[in-house]
């Protein structure tokens, strides 16, 4: 007999969990805050990444962080603020930033993302949410400088090493896969493994599935407060209700970290902002791609390109830097040079939260000193590659059978210290 379901939070990682756990014969409610139309799983590059096998927290990261700490339109920009739970953070991310921790974490994000990506074409193949795109492409990961040639190449040897298809093309090979439109590049690393989709179109799609199969959907409403009774959450109180549920799936994004903090946990977390442009007329992009030294994503979604990036620690907050907007446009026009981003483009620039954990592994399992709680969330800029193998996990969790991967990496309760 199926249990009784409260997930707080309708992000990517929050939908997959109900659609696995409904598929498995559960009743599923889900919270948001939101009426679930924007947000981080709404305006991120839409990339399914089995080559992003580095976390963030690799060295130097923070170090060149605090250098640009200055500037607001860096590609990562740390706005200065005296947080204890951010100066935490930080210290948590400067000691998950050794070249041992990043080979330790390698092959366990390969292993995520390839069973994401397979779970996305099973998404797809069932029918269930109609047509979405769902392509596999590829990655190309376009350099101007032999610096970032040499970074990448170092990349792509390990991710070939671990079985991904990889490979390497000049400036001629480049007008040869993209033909119609001019790229400003020495050449490139080719993720041949990589896919995309357009998150704009899947995330309605699959909330109108959800709710065809009776998932029940609660929005604009925020969680004040959780009841524990005997190690067991009893009940979750909102802005509007109150709810009881057999399991609790905290998977609320960057807000989880608060919410988390009603139960007296401290889960190290921290907001960090990205923003995205689309450009919807043609711009001959065909091709997914990062553009390197603009540390910036570029995909051609359904009806429109995206360039999004950057990388904010302001707090959780839902202001947009124009410098950065102009950054990510400037960027773009970097690479593509006969490309120019109007300046009604640029001012229709969305953002979002994504939740960032210190070593750049998420959250996934349960919570020690509750019988009843699992937290899905700290995915950082993976979290739509990620969303549903996180949910099948989830699944398997509350099922009590043996997940696809091992995922004591993922503990909430693991220390950086």
């Amino acid at each position: 007999m199926g249990k009784k379901i409260i997930i707080i939070g309708g992000g990517i990682i929050g939908l997959s969990s109900a659609y696995f756990l409904s598929k498995s014969g559960h009743e599923v409610t889900v919270i948001d805050k939101s009426d679930i139309s924007s947000g981080a799983s709404f305006v991120n590059a839409g990339y399914l990444t089995p080559s992003h096998i580095v976390p963030l927290a690799a060295p130097g990261v923070l170090m060149q962080g605090l250098k640009w700490m200055m500037d607001s339109s860096s590609p990562l920009y740390i706005k200065p603020r005296w947080d204890l739970d951010f100066l935490k953070w930080s210290w948590y991310f400067h000691r998950s930033s050794t070249k041992a921790k990043v080979e330790k974490a390698i092959p366990v994000i390969k292993e995520i993302n390839l069973l994401s990506r397979e779970l996305f074409q099973d998404i797809k193949t069932s029918g269930d949410l109609g047509d979405f795109q769902l392509e596999r492409q590829g990655l190309l990961m376009l350099y101007q400088t032999e610096a970032a040639q040499e970074h990448e190449l170092a990349v792509a040897k390990k991710a070939e090493q671990l079985g991904l298809e990889v490979s390497e093309v000049d400036s001629s090979g480049l007008e040869r896969l993209q033909p119609e439109v001019k790229i400003n590049a020495q050449g490139a690393i080719y993720y041949e493994c990589d896919g995309h989709t357009t998150p704009n179109e899947f995330m309605p799609k699959m909330v109108a599935y959800l709710q065809r199969v009776g998932v029940r959907f609660k929005i604009n409403e925020e969680v004040r407060d959780l009841t524990i009774e005997g190690g067991k959450i009893t009940e979750v109180q909102t802005s509007r209700n109150a709810y009881q549920g057999d399991e609790i799936v905290l998977a609320a994004g960057s807000w989880s970290g608060r919410i988390a903090k009603k139960l007296g946990k401290i889960v190290p977390l921290q907001a960090g902002k990205g923003y995205s442009i689309n450009v919807s007329r043609d711009t001959g992009i065909t091709l997914p791609a990062i553009l390197m030294e603009s540390k910036m994503a570029v995909t051609p979604m359904r009806g429109f390109t995206r360039f999004a990036g950057t990388m904010e620690f302001s707090g959780i907050n839902q202001i947009i830097r124009k410098e950065r907007v102009e950054a990510i446009a400037k960027g773009a026009q970097r690479f593509y040079p006969e490309l120019e981003i109007t300046a009604e483009e640029k001012s229709e620039a969305k953002m979002g939260l994504r939740p960032v954990s210190p070593d750049g592994l998420p959250y996934i399992g349960r919570f020690k000193g509750f019988s009843n709680l699992i937290l899905a969330t700290g995915h950082a800029m993976m979290g739509w590659s990620l969303g549903p193998a996180t949910g099948k996990f989830v699944q398997q969790l509350i099922d009590v059978v043996k997940p696809d991967m091992e995922l004591t990496p993922f503990a909430p309760d693991r220390k950086f210290n």
